[in-house]
C-alpha cells in the first residue's frame, strides 16, 4: 500500500484527496496492526512480578508464562505463528522495542536475583493453559556468595527455555536471541563480576592453581550461549576477568589486608600482651636460594681462622637488641603478623603481583601512623596507660621494621635501591615519643595545677594555709602513686624510671622556687615546711613501682637521685629548714660540704636571712657562706 501511494504520488504531482484519503488510512492500519501485533506478543510471554522489593523473599512470586502458540493436540506439530508475528514486529521496526523492555524485566526480576542470592532457584514448569512457566524457589542456603559454577548452570536453564520457546527463531538470517544478547550482556556479565567472581578470586596464592576450573566454567558457559547466539563471538567479558585472576588475586588481597589491618587499628589498644626479650617473629620458612652456596662454602673455609681472630675480642651480649620487657596492644602483635603474613603471599608470586604485596604491606604502616593517632586522639590524653601502650607499639613497629626488609629482601621481585621499610623506623620512634610526652606534659600540667592550691608555702603558721600545702603535696603523691600502679608491668623498667623521675622532679622542683622565693620564715614556718619535705623525701620513692613483685622494686626506689635531678637538692633544703645556723656552716664547710654542691652562696645567704633573725652569730655566719 505504502509503495503504491508512493508511486501515484510520484506520477501524479498534485494534491488528490484520494491520496490524503489513503495515507491517512494507511497511518491508522499500521497503528491497528502494531496495536495487534503487541497483544500477540504479550500472550506469548507473560510476566507475573512481585511487589517492588529488594529482598530475595519478594522475588518468589515472579514467574514468566511462555506460550509459543503450539497447537494443543499436537505440541510437536511445528506453528508459525510465532516466526510470523516475529517478522511482523521486524517489519515495523518494533521487535527491538519489544525485546529491549522485555530484557530489562528479565534482568531485574529473574538473571539478577538469581546471580545475587544464592537461595534463589530456578524451575521450569509445564501447565496446560499457560504452556511453560519459569518460576523461582529458595531453598535454604547459608552461603554469602554463591560459586560460578551455580550461578552458570541458573542462568542457562532460563536463557535455554526462552530459546527453546521464544528466541531461537532466524529472522533474516539472525536469531532473535542474538537481539536479546544484545541487550542484556553487558548488565549480565558486570553483574555476575561484581556479585559472584569478585568473590570466588582466591585468597591464598595457593589456591590460584584450582581457579583453572573457574575458567573452563566461564569458557564453557560463554560457549553455551555463544551455540544458542546470545552472544557473538568477540565478546568475552567474563572470560577475560576470570582469566585475569592473577591481578585479581593481588588486588582483593591487597583491599582485604588494607581492610582488616584498618580494622586492627580501630579496636580497643587495651588488650594487651607481654613481650619478653625472647620474643620473635614468627617468619614462616621461606624458599632456599640458589645462588650463594659458593658464598657458604667461603665462609665455611674461612670460618675457623675468623673465629681465631675474634676469640679474644669482646663479644657482644646475649641480649643485644631485644626488646624489653613491656606490653603491647594485642592488635598491634596481630597487626604484625599481618603484614609478615602478606610479605609471604608476595614471596614466590608472580613479578606484578609480588610487587603490588610488597607496597600494600609498607601502606599497612603508613597507614597506622595516619590512622591510630587521629582515631584513638581523645583517649591517648585522657588515659596514661593507653599513651605508655601507644609509646610501646611504635616502639614494638619501629623495632621490627629495622630487619624486616633484609629477611624477605632476597625473595622479593624488586629492584635495588627499594628502602623497604628501614626508613619508616624513624617516623615511628617520633610518633611514639610524641605520645607519651603529651601525655607527661598533660600530668605536669595536672601536677602544677594541684601545687598552685598551696597558696606559695607563705605563713604556714596560720591552719588554713598548712591545710592548703599539705593537701597539695597529698594530692601530688597521690597522682603519682595512681600513675605508678597504672604504667606498671606496662613500660619498660628504664622508660618507667625516667618518666616517674620526671614527674617527681617537675613536683620538686616546683617546691624549691616556692620556698626560696621566701623571704621571711618563722619557727613555726620551718617546723611545718621541714614536715612537708620530709613526706615527700619518706613517700617520693614509694612511688616507683615499676614491676608487679614488690620485693623487687626495692632497688629502684633506692635509685631515685638517680632518676630525680633536684632530689638531692631537695634533701639538703629539708635539712636546712630544720638546722641551727652552726649546722648549716658546717654542711657549707666553706663551699666544699652537701650544702654547697646544691646550692649557690647567694641562694643559701638568702635563706638564711629568710630563716634567722638579725643578730651577730646570723652575720658571723653569713660571712662563711662565700
Amino acid at each position: 500500500m505504502e509503495c503504491s501511494v508512493e508511486a501515484l504520488k510520484a506520477w501524479k504531482d498534485s494534491e488528490l484527496p484520494l491520496l490524503k484519503a489513503l495515507s491517512s488510512e494507511i497511518t491508522v492500519q499500521r497503528e491497528n496492526l502494531i496495536y495487534h501485533l503487541g497483544e500477540e506478543w504479550k500472550k506469548l510471554a507473560v510476566w507475573k512480578l512481585p511487589p517492588a522489593k529488594g529482598e530475595s523473599n519478594s522475588f518468589l512470586t515472579t514467574a514468566l508464562h511462555l506460550n509459543s502458540g503450539e497447537s494443543k493436540e499436537d505440541k510437536h506439530t511445528p506453528n508459525h505463528l510465532l516466526s510470523s508475528v516475529l517478522q511482523a514486529l521486524v517489519i515495523q521496526g518494533e521487535l527491538h522495542k519489544k525485546i529491549k523492555l522485555f530484557g530489562q524485566v528479565l534482568l531485574k526480576y529473574m538473571l539478577k536475583p538469581l546471580i545475587m542470592y544464592p537461595s534463589l532457584l530456578v524451575e521450569v514448569g509445564e501447565q496446560l493453559e499457560q504452556g511453560t512457566v519459569l518460576s523461582l524457589h529458595s531453598e535454604e542456603n547459608q552461603v554469602e556468595h554463591p560459586a560460578p559454577a551455580e550461578v552458570y548452570t541458573k542462568i542457562l536453564i532460563v536463557l535455554k527455555t526462552l530459546h527453546e520457546h521464544l528466541f531461537g527463531t532466524s529472522i533474516d538470517d539472525k536469531k532473535v536471541s542474538a537481539i536479546l544478547g544484545d541487550q542484556i550482556w553487558e548488565e549480565m556479565s558486570d553483574c555476575i563480576i561484581r556479585e559472584c567472581l569478585l568473590y570466588s578470586i582466591p585468597t591464598n596464592s595457593s589456591q590460584l592453581a584450582a581457579y583453572d576450573t573457574v575458567i573452563k566454567e566461564t569458557e564453557d558457559f560463554e560457549n553455551h550461549l555463544k551455540d544458542m547466539g546470545y552472544l557473538s563471538g568477540d565478546s568475552t567479558d567474563l572470560l577475560k576477568y576470570a582469566r585475569n585472576v592473577n591481578c585479581h588475586f593481588a588486588s582483593k588481597k591487597c583491599q582485604d589486608v588494607i581492610v582488616a589491618a584498618r580494622k586492627l587499628m580501630t579496636s580497643e589498644m587495651h588488650n594487651t600482651v607481654k613481650i619478653s626479650p625472647d620474643y620473635k617473629l614468627a617468619i614462616p620458612k621461606l624458599p632456599n636460594l640458589g645462588g650463594g652456596s659458593r658464598e657458604k662454602q667461603e665462609v665455611k673455609r674461612s670460618g675457623h681462622c675468623d673465629q681465631q681472630i675474634l676469640e679474644n675480642e669482646k663479644q657482644l651480649g646475649q641480649r643485644t637488641l631485644c626488646l624489653p620487657v613491656c606490653r603491647i596492644s594485642e592488635s598491634v602483635q596481630q597487626l604484625m603478623e599481618l603484614a609478615i603474613k602478606t610479605l609471604s603471599e608476595a614471596v614466590g608470586s608472580s613479578p606484578q603481583c609480588g610487587f603490588q604485596l610488597f607496597y600494600t604491606t609498607r601502606n599497612i604502616f603508613h597507614l597506622f601512623y595516619d590512622v591510630v593517632p587521629t582515631y584513638h586522639k581523645d583517649n591517648l590524653l585522657k588515659f596514661p596507660h593507653l599513651a605508655a601502650i601507644q609509646h610501646n607499639n611504635c616502639m614494638f613497629l619501629a623495632h621490627h621494621l629495622l630487619t624486616l626488609g633484609h629477611q624477605f629482601r632476597p625473595h622479593l621481585p624488586l629492584k635495588d635501591g627499594v628502602a623497604y621499610f628501614v626508613d619508616l623506623v624513624p617516623g615511628f620512634r617520633r610518633l611514639g615519643a610524641q605520645c607519651f610526652v603529651a601525655q607527661m606534659n598533660v600530668q605536669k600540667a595536672e601536677m602544677l595545677e594541684r601545687l598552685s592550691t598551696a597558696r606559695n608555702f607563705s605563713n604556714l603558721d596560720d591552719e588554713d594555709n598548712y591545710s592548703a600545702a599539705s593537701k597539695a603535696v597529698r594530692q601530688v603523691i597521690h597522682q603519682l602513686k595512681r600513675l605508678g600502679k597504672v604504667w606498671q608491668d606496662v613500660l619498660p623498667v628504664n622508660i618507667y624510671c625516667k618518666s616517674m623521675g620526671t614527674l617527681l622532679n617537675t613536683a620538686i622542683s616546683e617546691l624549691i622556687t616556692k620556698i626560696m622565693m621566701l623571704e621571711d620564715i618563722s619557727t613555726e614556718d620551718g617546723e611545718r615546711l621541714h614536715t612537708l619535705c620530709q613526706t615527700i623525701l619518706e613517700e617520693g620513692p614509694l612511688v616507683f613501682t615499676p614491676l608487679p613483685e614488690e620485693n623487687k622494686n626495692k632497688k629502684y626506689q633506692e635509685e631515685v637521685p638517680v632518676y630525680v635531678k633536684k632530689w638531692l637538692t631537695f634533701k639538703e633544703l629539708s635539712i636546712v629548714l630544720h638546722a641551727s645556723l652552726q649546722e648549716i656552716v658546717d654542711r657549707w664547710a666553706e663551699g666544699k660540704g652537701p650544702l654547697a654542691q646544691e646550692f649557690s652562696s647567694s641562694e643559701m645567704k638568702s635563706l638564711i636571712r629568710a630563716l634567722f633573725q638579725n643578730t651577730d652569730r646570723r652575720a658571723i655566719a653569713l660571712t662563711k657562706i662565700k
